[in-house]
């Protein structure tokens, strides 16, 4: 089982922020922002790459997660939400997830 599914399941310890039936968001282990948390759909998706018509709602359900956490972490001035796909993308999960990252000027670089 994959380290996100063992988190979703309690079996690996994190700093929950959000929970429902569908998505789960925490608290990144190593911080690269003032406020970087991660919201990652429940049922297994290995990446962006295998998102389809029958778990795009799962992805919907994230997406309408993000904004109310960023409110709630204090984010009013923006923040920024990134996926890695792939190994080459520095992807080191092999489970759909969006780090949402902000608290600072990130500026116009990618990171």
């Amino acid at each position: 089982m994959c380290v996100f599914c063992e988190i979703i399941n309690g079996n690996i310890p994190s700093q929950c922020l959000y929970e429902d039936e569908y998505v789960y968001a925490f608290r990144d282990i190593n911080p690269q922002a003032p406020v970087h948390f991660l919201v990652i759909p429940k049922q297994h998706i290995e990446s962006a790459g295998k998102i389809t018509a029958e778990n795009s709602d799962l992805v919907a359900k994230c997406f309408e997660v993000i904004p109310k956490l960023a409110a709630e972490q204090g984010l009013s001035n923006g923040y920024r939400i990134i996926s890695n796909c792939g190994p080459d993308a520095g992807q080191s999960v092999e489970h759909l997830h969006f780090h949402v990252l902000g608290g600072k000027s990130m500026g116009e670089k990618l990171v």
